[in-house]
């Protein structure tokens, strides 16, 4: 959103016909047709004067005009008893394995009945009572996150000043941070490094793109851990490692690869994959993302000592896996 209202936007012709949020939400950087139906309801855009409607249809060449922020009820994170799998723990931080399905906290939209409970901030703060306020109410004690499909290890912050020293070590890229994924297909190269800037995709908000110019820089290290040709396709189990954080990074890097993350099917990756040939009706679908943050490195935030953690695959990735390579060795 901009610095200074009101925000004045005239409608180009090659928007005729658009609805009016439709139009807000490809001008506005980073911004979703939510945020901006909430605008639109609080009476806080015009066209041509007139207040506007989110399905009005522009003809080309209205004046469109931004006159404030979304106004949000203030939204803090609640404690709720929910099993964690706690890694590592002392007075400054905590490790936790995180399980996939879980939402690492709620959304700025979010309202307490809705998309409030069941994240891990809440299981933090009913298991160790209070966190770091640097991220603000809605965060306590986030330092880094795992997307909500995405299991493996995630470090939090019990303090200001841990958070503040370890979200250092993040920004020096200093944190070592290595993930196991399944791709579909089989990826060329043994090994390489990914650079593609990433940026959110301007039609569908709740992606990200390689595609646009003005992206964040990113890099991706990867290399090839098996390659597998089952009755199911080809897939490639990978090792990667990165060093910038970027939202959905490793699966939209693999996916601009044309090798999606296996069950992500937000960057292309089939619901399903079915068994190919004569006499073959077997299916496998994974209700999560085959990608799992294995393994962290990063110094101690007090005593400057350097830790290191260690998760094996949860059982529903080694049992999709196995599948596979059941199948992939009668072929042999």
């Amino acid at each position: 959103m901009p610095a200074k209202f009101p925000w004045k936007i005239v409608v180009n012709a090659e928007s005729a016909g658009d609805r009016l949020d439709r139009f807000l939400v490809a001008q506005i950087a980073d911004v979703s047709r939510a945020r901006v139906q909430q605008l639109i309801s609080q009476n806080k855009v015009t066209v041509d004067g007139a207040p506007g409607k989110a399905s009005l249809r522009l003809r080309g060449g209205e004046q469109v005009e931004i006159f404030d922020e979304v106004e949000v009820s203030p939204l803090r994170a609640m404690a709720e008893d929910i099993p964690l799998e706690v890694v590592f723990e002392d007075e400054d931080i905590a490790v936790i394995n995180k399980a996939a399905g879980m939402m690492v906290h709620a959304g700025a939209g979010a309202t307490e009945n809705e998309k409030n409970r069941g994240t891990l901030v809440n299981a933090l703060l009913h298991r160790f009572g209070s966190l770091s306020g640097v991220s603000g109410d809605l965060r306590p004690g986030i330092v880094h996150r795992l997307d909500k499909a995405t299991s493996g290890l995630i470090i939090v912050a019990k303090n200001d000043s841990a958070h503040r020293k370890l979200a250092g070590q993040f920004s020096r890229r200093e944190v070592k941070k290595t993930y196991i994924a399944l791709a579909h297909g089989w990826v060329k190269q043994e090994k390489g490094t990914i650079t593609s800037s990433i940026s959110r995709d301007r039609v569908r908000r709740t992606r990200m793109t390689t595609r646009r110019a003005d992206g964040r820089d990113a890099f991706t290290e990867y290399k090839v851990v098996k390659r597998i040709n089952s009755v199911f396709g080809k897939f490639t189990l990978l090792e990667l490692k990165i060093g910038t954080g970027r939202t959905h990074q490793i699966r939209v890097h693999l996916s601009s690869l044309g090798h999606p993350v296996v069950g992500d099917a937000l960057y292309g990756a089939p619901r399903e994959v079915r068994a190919r040939g004569a006499g073959q009706n077997q299916a496998l679908s994974l209700q999560r993302n085959f990608l799992h943050a294995a393994a962290l490195e990063f110094r101690h935030p007090r005593t400057e000592g350097k830790l290191a953690f260690q998760s094996v695959l949860p059982a529903e990735l080694q049992e999709y896996l196995q599948q596979i390579i059941a199948e992939y060795n009668k072929e042999q």
